[in-house]
């Protein structure tokens, strides 16, 4: 394991939460930061995900998290949440060593998470291993969640449509985007689109002068993802993907999409993105994503929605 005792020490001289009986393990807790990114990185190499230590950068810069360690510094378990505006906040980056789940360590971690963010709306993005937990833990299933990814190939050009301007994304579209973000995710999340598009570049639809739609491609785990991308029908969506997925043909690109649409679905199919998972986005609190105008087509990951 990398660094674990030093990573132990780490923890154990800010950590200020009770210790937790995992199996045999006599787990510490403490706050998961920039300085366990490495614990992290173990703990998401275990379970095959594919994030990178930039992509757990960005994750960790953004949130506040809980890591679990054992007594010689060895991760087990992981939770973030990423607070946005006043009264919303994600959950993500749940993670607990495969030996290990089930044995009460997530259950744990996501229980002093939500005390955390009590008197919030909250959201995640559940797999299969964790549906159960959350559902027992008050959350309900909002949408399935498609996983497309693969190398990008040629594909037919979509049809322009009429009134509609893709372009390039500027830096003059920054307080549109962030209009658009806030109502098709449902809360205002200005630190985020900010850190993103620090990382990425985009497109943007634009109808009578005025953008009313957007994507964004940045580098992530494998390859690149496509993410967020907000637009107003299937149409859209796929005017938006297009370019992006273009111009990353012959490599590896990801996009998570919470909108049932086969029309859309198979657009990316064509265009090399397969069908590889799903998860279930569950909440506590009201439904808060947009239903009309632009709404979220591509999440810009499963921690942050």
């Amino acid at each position: 394991m990398h660094q674990g005792q030093g990573g132990m020490e780490n923890l154990g001289a800010i950590g200020t939460f009770p210790p937790l009986k995992v199996d045999s393990y006599e787990a510490s807790v403490g706050p998961l930061g920039l300085g366990q990114r490495h614990l992290l990185h173990e703990l998401t190499v275990g379970v095959l995900w594919p994030h990178r230590p930039d992509d757990l950068d960005l994750f960790l810069s953004l949130g506040k998290g809980r890591l679990a360690v054992d007594e010689i510094g060895r991760p087990l378990a992981s939770g973030m949440y990423f607070p946005m505006g006043e009264d919303f906040a994600m959950l993500g980056m749940m993670v607990t060593v495969p030996r290990l789940q089930a044995q009460g360590a997530g259950r744990a971690l996501l229980a002093g998470m939500m005390q955390d963010c009590a008197g919030r709306d909250l959201r995640l993005s559940a797999t299969r291993s964790g549906y159960r937990l959350y559902q027992a833990a008050g959350f309900v299933p909002v949408a399935t969640i498609r996983q497309q990814q693969g190398i990008a190939v040629p594909f037919d050009a979509p049809a322009d449509l009429p009134g509609l301007t893709i372009r390039p994304l500027t830096q003059a579209d920054t307080p549109a985007l962030h209009a658009l973000d806030a109502h098709a995710f449902g809360a205002p999340r200005g630190a985020v689109v900010d850190a993103l598009l620090a990382l990425s570049t985009g497109v943007v639809a634009e109808r009578d002068g005025k953008p009313c739609g957007f994507a964004l491609l940045r580098p992530f785990g494998k390859g690149v993802v496509i993410g967020p991308m907000a637009a107003e029908d299937d149409a859209m969506a796929i005017r938006l993907a297009a370019p992006l997925i273009r111009q990353s043909e012959g490599r590896f690109v990801r996009l998570d999409t919470p909108v049932d649409s086969e029309r859309f679905v198979a657009f990316l199919r064509g265009a090399g993105l397969a069908d590889y998972d799903t998860v279930t986005e569950m909440r506590i609190g009201p439904h808060r994503r947009a239903a009309e105008g632009a709404v979220t087509y591509a999440l810009a990951a499963h921690s942050l929605g």
